[in-house]
């Protein structure tokens, strides 16, 4: 499992031309799911994405988590973050979990994630057309494997 996690002082995502998500200052958690996935990948990566000090209080720039600052977070499936490549000129995704396996990991991801989670969450919609809309706060951008 691969988070890209981006500071934001924005970001929504909109399918459709509707917006099915929208947070003011969070992370917007791009989410991307390997073939080899578990529930101890979602379990392991949340704690580490909750526990990230990389918003600023009085002291220094990176030194509060998302719940310490009040953010929120917009979490968006993201087969891609898997993309291989290597040969040729067109990406192969067989890194990827296949996607009804998928959708049922990224709802385990962010069902969890609501379970523990002191800050409001909103999400994309899983495999659909998404148009991503942010401002990054920084920039600040982060990968994160589990």
């Amino acid at each position: 499992m691969r988070l890209l996690i981006q500071r934001v002082s924005e970001a929504s995502v909109k399918v459709d031309d509707d917006v099915v998500g929208a947070i003011n200052k969070g992370l917007l958690v791009f989410l991307g799911i390997h073939r080899d996935d578990t529930d101890e990948s979602c379990t392991y990566l949340i704690k580490k994405l909750l526990a990230l000090r990389i918003f600023a209080d009085n002291d220094k720039p990176l030194n509060r988590t998302v719940v310490e600052s009040g953010g929120s977070l917009l979490v968006v499936s993201q087969f891609t973050l898997y993309a291989n490549c290597r040969k040729g000129n067109r990406p192969s995704f067989s890194y990827s979990m296949p996607s009804v396996e998928a959708e049922q990991m990224y709802q385990r991801f962010v069902a969890k994630l609501k379970a523990v989670s002191l800050v409001g969450i909103q999400t994309g919609i899983f495999g659909a057309d998404m148009k991503v809309s942010l401002i990054n706060d920084g920039p600040l951008t982060i990968i994160l494997d589990a």
